[in-house]
């Protein structure tokens, strides 16, 4: 399955991100709820890693305070649907989201430090060396205090997983995997496990 722009123009916006059908609204209502639990506020900065077409990003935009809002994304037309039919013109330009195109995890290129991260269903597509260089990037920018959640599928073991990233591939980690990812970037991980995702990912957290 195409890993490229065409991929979303054929498969729709929602579906591409594994979105479509009743999964939209629900993975969508879970990680804004889980993000609130955790406690973000709306003056706070957040960070949407892999915003896609703003599956979460919508509800986080509308809750956070204007220019709060850092989405980051490698394709460029996942947010331009986002814009246009999830978020609306109207609401963008209130709340001045502010986003970067990037397959490299350039997160200097947001301008802004986060306070809270997330990276829903992305290391669910990474191999481990793309992994490991979110979690530095993200750490050589994120001030002290950042709270970086991230799903994955977890397994008990280590697995052999797919040579390539590729959003549409599908990858396991073992808790400790997880973990040691996070402490080899500079992170103290916590892991959280299940938190009702409808597709049983679980969720880990990485703070510094």
């Amino acid at each position: 399955m195409t890993d490229t722009a065409d991929g979303v123009h054929e498969r729709g916006h929602r579906a591409f991100v594994g979105g479509g059908g009743e999964f939209w609204d629900r993975i969508s209502l879970l990680q804004f709820d889980f993000l609130i639990s955790e406690g973000l506020k709306p003056n706070h900065t957040f960070l949407d890693v892999a915003c896609g077409s703003l599956r979460g990003g919508s509800r986080f935009i509308a809750y956070l305070e204007r220019g709060r809002y850092l989405g980051l994304d490698k394709h460029i037309e996942l947010v331009i649907y986002g814009v246009a039919c999830e978020l609306g013109i109207d609401l963008y330009r209130d709340k001045r989201p502010r986003f970067a195109i990037s397959d490299r995890f350039e997160f200097e290129k947001l301008g802004a430090k986060p306070d809270f991260a997330l990276a829903q269903s992305l290391f669910t597509h990474l191999n481990e060396p793309d992994i490991r260089l979110c979690l530095t990037k993200l750490r050589q920018t994120a001030p002290e205090g950042c709270r970086f959640f991230a799903t994955f599928f977890e397994t008990m073991q280590p697995l052999r997983n797919p040579e390539h990233s590729h959003s549409h591939a599908g990858f396991r980690y073992s808790r400790e995997e997880m973990e040691d990812f996070g402490r080899s970037a500079g992170w103290t991980p916590r892991y959280i496990g299940r938190w009702n995702h409808p597709r049983r990912q679980h969720i880990i957290e990485y703070q510094c």
